[in-house]
This record gives structure tokens, C-alpha cells and sequence, in this order.
């Protein structure tokens, strides 16, 4: 069985059992980028397999604090399947679906059109956004203790957990994205605040950053997907028993609760 094998039937193994395995990288110190995405594709392939279906895509690391934290200097991706979506008022069980999870506030853009890369820029990207919406990713690594580098967390799918959608969608043209207001709540306090300008300068530069890396690979951004453009505010810890509010000035908002 070669690398890329191993490691993606270990990291679907630690998904299906919610347990989770020894980073990659220490036991692998010469794994690429490139080889962490073949790993994550073929995650995918596995997923695909027993029925899950692609519903939309995720761009990680738009944060220069984390980037920095990692020593890479461009966000990566992942995929999101059906399971994987949850609802604003949706409550998650930590110890049945999750293993160490957190929580991005973040901007969900809805496609009506393709994008196809390379060449995409951010107008294009808001031409083709049927809507925006207030969302969580809630992150969550099936490497043990988030000892991750780079290379584990992109072959972990970029350390995706679920996604929680709010139920409002509005146009791009009534929101300044760049300007807009992001305020995350956890049990009724204030934890985090953030501008839209957090994710490289716009949320619309991530999507299109996210359009143009995704042609290397030979795929695309699709009408109807939903693209989670990356988060606006640090992340924050969960407990069973929270409840978490995310607010967008001027699209709506997402809450999700924990037991």
C-alpha cells in the first residue's frame, strides 16, 4: 500500500470513528502539498463511494496570523458533501460527530453560475453569487491535539468538520464585503469581532483565489455550490452546552448549539 493510500484510509478510518491519528508529517517528513491533496481527494473518493454528494467547497488559512502560524504564505481548500451541512438552530452532539471541534465565523456565497479558472477575478465572482449568507465552519482535525503543519491539514480536508448556513441569503450588491461587520457570540457574550477585509482584502478575492487553485486540479466552482470563503474572526473553543451566534452586518445570521 503506497503513502497516499495509507494516509487517506487512515484519516477516513479517524473520520467514520471519531478518533484520531498521529500527524502525517511526523511520520512522513518529506510529504508535499501536492501529496496532501491527493490524500484529501482521495478522502473524497471514499465519501463519494457509500453516497455523499459534493455540495460545495471551502477555502482555509485567508488569516496572515495563521498562515504565518503555519509558514505558508497562500490559504488552502477543501470540499464540503451533503452530511456535512447543518442548519441555523441545528444542534451538533461533540462526542457522536466531532473530535476537538472550533468555530470560524465566516461569509457563504451561493453560486448561480460556474467559475472556472485560471483567471477569475473577484468581479466575476460577485456576477456570480446568487446570494450571501452569515455561516460557521466548525473546524475539527483529525490529527491528535491539532499538531498539524500544513501538509496534515490539507490532506485533512482542510481540517473541515460540518458547516451551519443562516437561513437569510441577500445580493452581493447591497453589502460592502471588504467593510462589512462580523460579531460571534458564545452563550450571549461577545467573543469576536472582524471585518470582511480579513479574508485576503475581501471574501470576494478568496473566492476567486479558491476558482483559480481549484483549475491546477483539473475542477471548478459550480452553480449551486456553496462556498465558504474563510473566517473573519479567530477561532473559538466549544463545549458541550454551547451556543453560538454569528451576526454579518448587512446579510444576516447563524447560531448552533452543542451538547
Amino acid at each position: 500500500m503506497d503513502m497516499i493510500e495509507r494516509f487517506s484510509q487512515e484519516l477516513w478510518h479517524a473520520r467514520l470513528e471519531q478518533k484520531p491519528i498521529e500527524p502525517l508529517t511526523e511520520r512522513a517528513p518529506d510529504l508535499t502539498i501536492e501529496d496532501a491533496y491527493r490524500i484529501s481527494l482521495a478522502v473524497l473518493d471514499r465519501r463519494l463511494a457509500v453516497g455523499e454528494t459534493v455540495v460545495g467547497k471551502k477555502i482555509g488559512l485567508t488569516s496572515k496570523a495563521v498562515q504565518e502560524t503555519l509558514k505558508v504564505d497562500e490559504p488552502d481548500f477543501g470540499f464540503i458533501t451533503d452530511v456535512m451541512v447543518y442548519r441555523s438552530g441545528d444542534t451538533l452532539e461533540i462526542a457522536r460527530d466531532l473530535i476537538r471541534p472550533r468555530a470560524e465565523g465566516e461569509i457563504a456565497f451561493k453560486l448561480s453560475r460556474d467559475l472556472a479558472g485560471p483567471g477569475v477575478t473577484a468581479d466575476e465572482v460577485l456576477a456570480a453569487t446568487e446570494g450571501l449568507a452569515a455561516c460557521f465552519e466548525i473546524v475539527d482535525s483529525r490529527i491528535r491535539d491539532w499538531r498539524i503543519k500544513i501538509q496534515d491539514t490539507v490532506a485533512d480536508n482542510a481540517s473541515c468538520g460540518m458547516i451551519v448556513l443562516g437561513d437569510q441569503w441577500v445580493t452581493p450588491d447591497s453589502v460592502d464585503l471588504p467593510a462589512c461587520k462580523m460579531v460571534v457570540k458564545t452563550n450571549g457574550v461577545e467573543v469576536a469581532t472582524g471585518l470582511g477585509a480579513a479574508a485576503l482584502g475581501s471574501p470576494a478575492n478568496a473566492v476567486a483565489w479558491l476558482a483559480n487553485a481549484l483549475s491546477e486540479f483539473g475542477t471548478s466552482l459550480e452553480a449551486g455550490e456553496i462556498i465558504l470563503s474563510g473566517s473573519l474572526v479567530p477561532l473559538q473553543p466549544i463545549d458541550a452546552g454551547d451556543r453560538l451566534l454569528v451576526e454579518v452586518e448587512g446579510i444576516g445570521q447563524a447560531e448552533i448549539n452543542f451538547v
